[in-house]
């Protein structure tokens, strides 16, 4: 058993609700318009769920966490970080590092970029490299509807 990539991909629509807080990257976002989900909807927590998950050979969130699962509804994604992880080791693999980019016009991630690092870091056990990009107006996230994140993973085998 060798040491294995995996990526992940997630998008969510802002949600109407304004009464909700948006959570991103393990992180709340006071005064930004929150994203629809059956849980919290934190599209770059989901991304990473969805690479380690692949790497392991676990399925995806969807197979483990998935929406016609009523104890998830409104869960934070950290229960999903910790689920997954804690199955990629049963499955004989550790996080070794992983990369999370979030595309969307707004919050701004620089500012809140190493609490977010260290945040999903603790959570995976791993170091983890957070980004931002924005799609130049092009597509649903451009035209500032919603968010959506990429992620990639490398596992190795636990020892």
């Amino acid at each position: 058993m060798g040491w294995r990539i995996g990526q992940g991909f997630d998008a969510h629509r802002f949600s109407p609700d304004p009464g909700r807080v948006l959570r991103l990257a393990l992180l709340d976002w006071p005064g930004e318009p929150a994203l629809e989900g059956h849980s919290d909807g934190d599209v770059a927590a989901h991304a990473l769920v969805d690479a380690i998950a692949s790497a392991a050979g676990l399925g995806d969130i969807g197979t483990l966490f998935g929406t016609d699962r009523p104890a998830f509804e409104g869960a934070s994604s950290a229960v999903f970080l910790e689920g997954v992880v804690r199955r990629a080791r049963a499955a004989g693999f550790v996080v070794e590092h992983a990369t999370v980019q979030i595309i969307g016009n707004h919050p701004r991630i620089g500012a809140r970029r190493w609490e977010a690092e260290h945040g999903i870091g603790q959570v995976v056990g791993a170091p983890v490299s957070v980004s931002a990009t924005t799609t130049d107006s092009m597509g649903f996230t451009g035209r500032g509807e919603g968010l959506a994140a990429l992620a990639s993973c490398l596992l190795r085998p636990a020892s």
